[in-house]
């Protein structure tokens, strides 16, 4: 066996095949570590893993470059095996105890729809967000990287509520072919309609499974949860065998990087933190003030009174680079902002960014400079985001046009 596992600033690299190099094998590694079940099916393709909720998400596979699993998301098809933690919220006051936890009215929400979540502390910092499953009887909240579970436990006693780890894993399959892709896995038909943000229980290779329209990809596509009674190996074939026809690529997290970005959707602890509130990075619209008590109510209605909201999020394109993560945004040699996230776009042939500039400066359509890794000065342009798909008719498959090559913006 060979095997091979280094730890740099909570990545991992790992090699293990028996002796014909060609059949992974079990691993062995320490107790934070949890493998996707998938992750078979990464281990031939040389792949690094990071941490991400204590569990195994790969951060790079040698089979494809980012900029091919750029185009991929965008063209095909692509399974991506994410390090997302739902959590269960049972009992006879689940949804009481989640209406206290989060900003949003969870009683709003129909059984069989995901809702997008987030929590605050009691400043009115942001914890983590991630996608909210509501059942008949309880809710998944399947989070981003961030511990929300203690936080659960530290406010649940006054609740008649349980929470408890299910143990569910979650996969993307994302682009333009993942809806094919899925008709052709499931057994029987799909239920219809099957609109973004609807989840439900379909049938693959005779095993159970929930699906849910949802993704960090702003591409048409679906999740997969799978639960500790489910075949992983079985639905994980079935799956990879009908996706050659689709050109399935596996991917991991450097599919979502530049996509995202462009789309405007936030990564927890980057774009916001414990330091932001949510009218800071303009989550306004999921902050119901009109609900009940919740954590961090006090704090930002006062916030709203001051009108001390310190941030707004704003979109960046970079000429002829990439600005590095935390690069100070300068306008007529002011520091007006810095960058919160940054990738490389090949659709757009700049760079790409989310940026959080300072309340006070209002000229948004201005020419600024940002500094990259070698501290090179370069020249970006502030814009709106989403940078393009204003509608969001991508994600919701109503634009069905394929992007058959990239569409320089500075020209």
């Amino acid at each position: 066996m060979a095997m091979k596992m280094t730890n740099t600033n909570k990545r991992f690299t790992i090699k293990a095949f028996d002796q014909t190099g060609d059949r992974p094998l079990e691993l062995s590694r320490p107790g934070n570590m949890k493998s996707h079940p998938w992750s078979y099916m990464e281990l031939p393709f040389d792949p690094e893993y990071e941490l991400y909720n204590n569990r195994m998400t790969p951060a790079s596979l040698n089979n494809i470059t980012p900029d091919e699993q750029y185009w991929a998301v965008r063209t095909d098809v692509i399974l991506r095996n994410t390090g997302e933690f739902p959590v269960e919220i049972s009992g006879e006051d689940a949804f009481k105890f989640a209406n206290y936890i989060f900003t949003r009215d969870i009683n709003k929400i129909k059984p069989g729809r995901c809702s997008y979540q987030f929590a605050c502390y009691h400043d009115g910092g942001m914890i983590t967000d991630g996608v909210m499953l509501h059942f008949f009887n309880k809710l998944w909240m399947a989070q981003a990287d961030g511990d929300l579970f203690n936080w659960y436990l530290a406010h649940a006693k006054d609740f008649d509520v349980k929470i408890s780890d299910p143990n569910v894993w979650v996969s993307q399959i994302q682009g333009p072919k993942s809806l094919d892709l899925l008709e052709a896995v499931i057994d029987g038909d799909l239920q219809k309609p099957f609109n973004y943000f609807d989840f439900c229980t379909v049938l693959i290779d005779g095993e159970e499974v929930i699906i849910s329209r949802t993704g960090f990809s702003n591409e048409l596509g679906w999740e997969i949860y799978l639960q500790p009674e489910n075949d992983f190996k079985k639905i994980g074939d079935r799956i990879w065998e009908a996706g050659k026809k689709f050109n399935l690529k596996l991917t991991g997290s450097p599919v979502f990087r530049a996509r995202r970005i462009e789309a405007g959707l936030l990564s927890a602890g980057r774009d916001f933190n414990n330091f932001t509130t949510p009218f800071d990075v303009g989550l306004n619209r999921f902050v119901n003030m009109q609900k009940g008590n919740f954590v961090g109510k006090q704090a930002l209605q006062r916030a709203l009174q001051r009108k001390t909201i310190n941030h707004r999020v704003m979109g960046l394109r970079v000429k002829d680079g990439i600005a590095s993560l935390g690069s100070k945004i300068m306008h007529n040699k002011q520091c007006i902002g810095e960058v919160t996230s940054s990738s490389w776009s090949p659709y757009q042939e700049c760079g790409v960014a989310i940026v959080r500039l300072n309340n006070n400066f209002t000229d948004t359509d201005s020419q600024v400079e940002v500094y990259n890794y070698k501290n090179d000065k370069l020249n970006a342009h502030i814009c709106d985001l989403p940078m393009y798909d204003k509608n969001a008719e991508i994600v919701r498959g109503i634009d069905r046009k394929v992007p058959k090559t990239s569409n320089p913006w500075f020209k």
